[in-house]
C-alpha cells in the first residue's frame, strides 16, 4: 500500500502543509494548517469509481494509466516545525 506523509510546516510567514515539495497554501495559525492537513489526509483515504488518469511527470512526460477506485493510499500528518512530537 502507499503512503502519503502530509508535512506540517512554517512557510511564508505562516504554516503550511507539504507533500512530495508542493506547498498548500499558508494559514495563519499551526491549528488552521494542521486542521487543513487532516480534512486533506481523510478525503485522500475515500474510494471512488475506477478510472482512466493521464498527468505530466518531472520531465514533461505525459502517461496513461488505469486507477482502480478502491485503492486508496494510507495517508499521515507529520509535525515537521520542531524536534517534539505533536499530537493531532
Amino acid at each position: 500500500m502507499t503512503k502519503v506523509v502530509y508535512e506540517i510546516v512554517e512557510h511564508d510567514g505562516g504554516f503550511a502543509y507539504r507533500m512530495n515539495g508542493a506547498y498548500s497554501e499558508t494559514f495563519p495559525t499551526y491549528a488552521d494548517a494542521v486542521e487543513a492537513a487532516r480534512i486533506v489526509a481523510a478525503e485522500q483515504q475515500i474510494g471512488g469509481d475506477d478510472e482512466e488518469i493521464s498527468y505530466q511527470d518531472e520531465r514533461g512526460q505525459w502517461h496513461e494509466e488505469y486507477s482502480q477506485g478502491g485503492d486508496r493510499p494510507e495517508a499521515e500528518v507529520v509535525d515537521k516545525t520542531t524536534q517534539q512530537a505533536r499530537p493531532f
